[in-house]
This record gives structure tokens, C-alpha cells and sequence, in this order.
């Protein structure tokens, strides 16, 4: 059965690639070079592009040891109530039935509004059913008051495709309707919007020009990239001076919807995607949803086996530090993505999309020594349906660096495959992760920034809020530890209060405690620690440090977070 999204996806021109169940070839020829620049961080690293659409689905779908590993940063739900009826299947992924497995993963949430509706393109009644359903909706997240996650309303999808212009009218007003009725009941959630199939220039404009016009500007620019790859970097460089045409202050992005259905089970293919999202900078993306649900868009089979495509999230869930520079030959062919933590010393580089012999140079390495440990892994592209129990290691070598420098080379590569290059001092890293960078973690409400005495560089301040779950301010942190034990836990942090502050810390949803923070030298200035004891179990732990949470009374003065310790 060919499904209206199926059918989206041949309109944009990959007809020939869904009829034959095949990829077309990378446009970039065999012998390509991605170049990683260690010693150029461009931001921490957040996961930005691990998410999806429709990515859970009640009932613990798919199960929790699926998701911790890839460190998932947030997801697009259906609304409360949800209508929507992807591909056939019954209604599911209520956003806020299922926020509570999603916050036990540390991961925040999109409601996708118009998914009240049962079909697919949305089905339009009238104005008056869509404003009670908008009212019925608002009214039971405000009712939801454990559920902190939410990050945003969406307030349509794809209208360059769903919009009924000639029962509803223009979306533009409509747009300026609706976002009116969403914060008439709600001035506090953001608002995500336009959530176009495509990005059109003609049409951005004309969007974001009435909305600044009635001041109905969404707080999240969004948009999907579905049909090719190569067009990412340059819509998200003319959306930038777009909107700074229009006089318009920088939106966060989304990408809430990308890769193709032909792509989105290639590794190979989303190591360029993910490349080219974490480049631009979005804040985040999302898989798109193209046939099951509650299955993180076919990362897991049978609820809690990995699939080929999961490895290539693990590794990038893996990553710690800073996102460092990539730099592929050209927009189509060889790509990846790259980071570096500095407390480990471990370069971590994921990469794909091209067959034969390839390169991988590397620069910025003096940090690790002369002389490194550098290990090659693969994963296949095994469809949606085949478990992968673990990655292939194709191999394991000593390498000398010479200035800063080394190049590798990849024989035999498979286009559809994914790899992961890890280079390591020889003399070894800690048996597991100990620190734990705050401008790494779930960060909500509250603002990651930089600061030259901050442990690598990045700090996460402004935690200031509390008293309700659409403004309660936290930190949740994915840990992994090798032993069920007690822990000392050391937090670096500042406080330029010039009083003693306190946030409260609970894990895996376990009872509150209060940390205590006595005042530093000043905000942004850091060196100062406190340390208290948790008791963790062996495998993935999610700690939350808050200013505000449900079940818990609230902190007292304010606290910036550096980075937590455990030992």
C-alpha cells in the first residue's frame, strides 16, 4: 500500500528510488576525503539529531535500554487526544502519555497539533472545531502538571502541502488565528512553526513577514528536509539571511522531519545528513516517520533489538565534549561527523555515503601524543526489520602522528555502511566516562554558554526557574557506569550570589535530595566544587540537578552548572 506520506515522497522526485527499493549512487566518486579538524570545536556537543517523529509510543515503546545509549535529544509527538492514524495503525505516541518515558531518557517534546486529526493529509472541518480542539489540547497540558518536557507547540505540519486554503483560507492568517488562540491559554510554552515539507524561500517570506507583522513570530523556525541531503547547508545559510533581511532576531532551528524513506534505515546516508544538521547548528532534528511507530523511526526492532542504523546513533551518542570541524569534498558522496573530549583525549569520528577506498585526514592530534590507537568499525544497512547485535571492528592499529597530523584510509567501503573511526592514546583512556560536561546534557530552560575557566569550555547558566512545568529549569545528565555502587558525585559550579544557593538532585526517578552551593568569586567563574553520594546501578543513570521540578519545593538563590564528576 502506497501511503499518502509514500505518495509525498515520489511527488518530490524519489519515485524511481521507492519503486526499485534501491539507492541511487553517491554523486561523489570513490578516492573522496573527509578532513577533521580536532583543534577546531564549533560547539558542545548536544545530539542535536538524535530525535524523531512519532519516535514513541505507549507502553514503554521501545523499551528504555533502546534509548539511553543514543542519547536522545528530543521528539516530535501527537497531541493529546491523538486522532492521527499513521499508515493505519491505531492511534498512538500520545505526547503526553508518553512524556514519562521520555523524560526518564532525558529527552523534550514537540506537540504536533493538527495530529487531533484521524487522516493524513489532515482532513479540515471548520474553524470553529479547530479552535475548540486547540482549546481541548492547551487545556490538557496545562492539566498535565508533572510533565516538564514539553518544548513547543506546533501549530501545523507541512501547510505547503496539508493546508486546505479553500475550506480555511490563507494559512498565513490562519497561522495568526491560531497562534493567538495557543497563547491566549498558554503565553509561556514556545511555539514552533511553519514545519514546511520543503524549505521555499518565496514562501518563508511570506510567512515570516506576516508573521512579524502581527507579532506571531514562532520562537522555533522549522522545516523539513526530506528529499535530498545537499540542500541543507545552503537552506539553512538562506534562511539566515533571509530572516536577517526582514529585521527578525535569530530563531532556533528544527529540522523535525529528515532523510528520505529510501535513506532513513542507511547509515550511510544519515552520517551525511547528521554532518551536515550538526554543521548548520540546528538546535535539533528529527528522523522522519515513514512507517512504524513507537520504533524510533526503525532503530529497533521487536522493542529493544538494535537495527544497522541504531550503531551509527550509539556511537554519536557516545560523543562528549565538543563537535569539531568536518569538512567533506563536496555536498553529495563522503561525509560524517566529528567530536573531541578533551578529558579523555578520544577523537570520535562517524562517516559514510561513498564506496571504495577512502580518507579520513585528521588534524589538530597533538594533544593525544606521538604515537595513538586508532580503531575502525562498520555497520550495515540492515533495514528496519534485522537486529545488528554489535558493530563489525575492521580494525585495530598503532599510528604515528607527525605535527598534529594522520590519514587514514578506508578500503572497501559500502556507500550504505556507516564507520566510526575512534583515535586514542596508546597509553589508554579511563576505563568509562567520569566527567560529565553540563553543556553536554538535556538542558532545559536554562542556557548553554562558554567561559574560558569552564572545564572545557562550556558551562550551562540562567537555571532561574521554578514553580511550573512550563518554565521549571533542569539539568538532566545521561551517566554510564561500569558497577551498582555508591558514587561520589563533584560538581564543578559558580555562584555569584554572594549567598548560598541550592538545587534539587534526584536520579532515575528516585527521591530529592538538596545540593548545596556556597557563593563564589562571580558568575562565569569557575574552579569552585561540592560533592555529594549517589547510589547509581551498573549501566545508564539519568541525574537531574533542578532549580524547579515536579515533587520537588524548588532551589533557593541561583547556581551555574560546569560539570559533574563521578568516581
Amino acid at each position: 500500500m502506497i501511503t499518502p506520506q509514500i505518495k509525498r515522497a515520489i511527488a518530490t522526485g524519489l519515485a524511481a528510488v521507492l519503486l526499485t527499493g534501491g539507492l541511487a549512487a553517491p554523486a561523489e566518486a570513490a578516492g573522496a576525503t573527509l578532513t577533521v579538524n580536532v583543534a577546531q570545536p564549533f560547539r558542545p556537543v548536544t545530539h542535536a539529531a538524535s530525535g524523531g517523529l512519532y519516535g514513541l509510543a505507549e507502553n514503554n515503546r521501545p523499551a528504555d535500554s533502546t534509548l539511553l545509549p543514543i542519547k536522545v535529544n528530543s521528539l516530535t509527538q501527537p497531541a493529546p487526544g491523538v486522532g492521527q492514524r499513521p499508515n493505519g495503525q491505531p492511534p498512538g505516541g500520545d505526547a503526553l502519555l508518553v512524556a514519562p518515558q521520555a523524560t526518564r531518557v532525558g529527552a523534550g517534546q514537540f506537540i504536533r497539533m493538527p495530529d487531533i486529526y484521524p487522516d493524513f493529509p489532515y482532513r479540515w472541518v471548520s474553524w470553529d472545531d479547530w479552535l475548540a480542539k486547540v482549546t481541548t489540547m492547551v487545556n490538557a497540558r496545562l492539566s498535565a502538571t508533572t510533565v516538564t518536557n514539553v518544548l513547543g507547540w506546533e501549530l501545523w505540519n507541512e501547510p505547503d502541502y496539508t493546508w486546505n486554503t479553500a475550506a480555511a483560507g490563507n494559512f498565513n492568517d490562519g497561522w495568526v488565528r491560531t497562534f493567538r488562540a495557543v497563547r491566549a491559554l498558554d503565553s509561556l510554552t514556545p511555539i514552533v512553526g511553519p514545519s514546511t515539507a520543503v524549505y521555499n524561500r518565496s514562501w518563508m517570506q511570506a510567512f515570516l513577514t506576516r508573521a512579524r507583522d502581527t507579532g506571531t513570530l514562532p520562537d522555533i523556525i522549522c522545516w523539513h528536509e526530506l528529499t535530498d541531503a545537499g540542500r541543507i547547508a545552503s537552506d539553512l545559510a538562506d534562511y539566515r539571511n533571509l530572516e536577517a533581511s526582514l529585521g527578525i532576531s535569530p530563531r532556533r532551528i528544527s529540522i523535525n522531519e529528515y532523510a528520505a524513506p529510501a535513506e532513513v534505515d542507511v547509515p550511510g546516508r544519515i552520517a551525511s545528513y547528521v554532518g551536515k544538521l550538526e554543521r548548520g547548528n540546528v538546535e535539533s532534528a528529527h528522523r522522519a516517520f515513514w512507517y512504524e511507530y513507537g520504533t524510533m523511526n526503525g532503530l529497533v526492532t521487536g522493542n529493544s533489538q538494535p537495527t544497522g542504523t541504531w550503531w551509527l546513533y550509539k556511537w554519536y551518542g557516545d560523543m562528549a565534549g565538543s563537535m569539531v570541524a568536518t569538512s567533506p569534498t563536496s555536498q553529495s558522496g563522503l561525509d560524517g561527523f566529528a567530536s573531541y573530549d578533551g578529558t579523555r583525549r578520544i577523537v570520535n569520528v562517524v562517516f559514510g555515503n561513498e564506496a571504495g577506498t577512502n580518507t579520513v585526514n585528521l588534524t589538530g592530534l597533538g594533544a593525544l601524543g606521538s604515537s595513538v590507537r586508532v580503531t575502525l568499525l562498520s555497520t550495515p544497512s540492515s533495514g528496519r526489520f534485522t537486529a545488528v547485535n554489535a558493530p563489525t571492528t575492521v580494525s585495530t592499529t598503532t599510528r604515528t602522528v607527525t605535527d598534529g597530523r594522520l590519514s587514514v584510509s578506508v578500503p572497501g567501503m559500502v556507500a550504505t555502511s556507516a564507520y566510526q573511526l575512534v583515535v586514542e592514546p596508546v597509553s589508554g583512556v579511563p576505563a568509562y566516562q567520569q566527567r560529565y560536561e553540563a553543556e553536554n546534557a538535556s538542558v532545559f530552560r536554562a542556557q548553554r554558554l562558554s567561559a574560558t575557566s569552564a572545564s572545557g569550555g562550556g558551562y550551562v547558566g540562567r537555571i532561574d526557574n521554578a514553580g511550573t512545568p512550563r518554565t521549571d529549569s533542569y539539568v538532566d545528565f545521561v551517566v554510564n557506569v561500569p558497577t551498582a555502587r555508591a558514587y561520589t558525585m563533584t560538581i564543578g559550579y559558580a555562584n555569584g550570589t554572594g549567598a548560598t544557593a541550592t538545587q534539587g538532585l534526584a536520579y532515575n526517578g528516585g527521591a530529592w535530595a538538596t545540593v548545596s552551593y556556597p557563593p563564589t568569586a562571580g558568575w562565569g567563574q569557575f574552579g569552585a566544587t561540592v560533592s555529594t553520594s549517589v547510589t547509581l546501578r551498573a549501566g545508564y543513570n539519568v541525574i537531574r540537578l533542578a532549580k524547579g521540578s515536579p515533587h520537588f519545593a524548588g532551589g533557593t538563590g541561583y547556581a551555574e552548572l560546569d560539570y559533574l564528576q563521578l568516581t
